[in-house]
């Protein structure tokens, strides 16, 4: 029998399928505009991870949060090793992952998404508790629960 673990594992699996899938059949430039791919290497296994994200280039540097803070296994295995591979609409580069943990830097980055995508933003935010528009107390409480990593660039695959 399957267990809650194995579950959330399955569940996720199948969320990140259409992403990955619609970048293998050359959409990446369409489905780009929000999500990139994040290889990481496994922290256990070695083996290479391919994780579909959203993203918000911020003065030219982009950056993805994980709402599941630090126990996201993505960002586990960054935190293992920071090197990675990102596939960004038709373009794909090796770098290094940054983890930042400030809850005012990640509240500074949930301040800009919220004004870039408010409805989107807006639902996650209502999801988690929080009014919308949040005050900046509000936000870097929830802020504290996440991690957010800047990406930056080595060279160009």
């Amino acid at each position: 029998m399957p267990t809650i673990h194995g579950a959330t594992r399955f569940i996720l699996r199948l969320i990140h399928f259409p992403p990955r899938l619609l970048y293998a059949v050359g959409l990446g430039p369409l489905i780009g505009q929000l999500v990139l791919l994040l290889t990481t290497t496994g922290r256990r296994t070695g083996r290479t991870r391919v994780t579909p994200l959203q993203y918000e280039e911020i003065d030219g540097t982009l950056y993805v949060a994980a709402a599941r803070g630090p126990k996201a296994d993505w960002f586990r295995n960054l935190m293992a090793d920071p090197n990675v591979e990102v596939q960004i609409k038709a373009r794909r580069f090796r770098g290094k992952a940054v983890p930042i943990r400030d809850p005012q830097q990640i509240a500074d980055f949930l301040e800009t998404r919220l004004q870039r995508h408010p409805k989107m933003v807006g639902a996650i935010l209502r999801a988690e508790g929080l009014p919308v528009p949040p005050n900046r107390g509000q936000l870097e409480r929830y802020a504290a629960k996440l991690a957010l990593v800047a990406l930056k660039e080595a060279d160009e695959l």
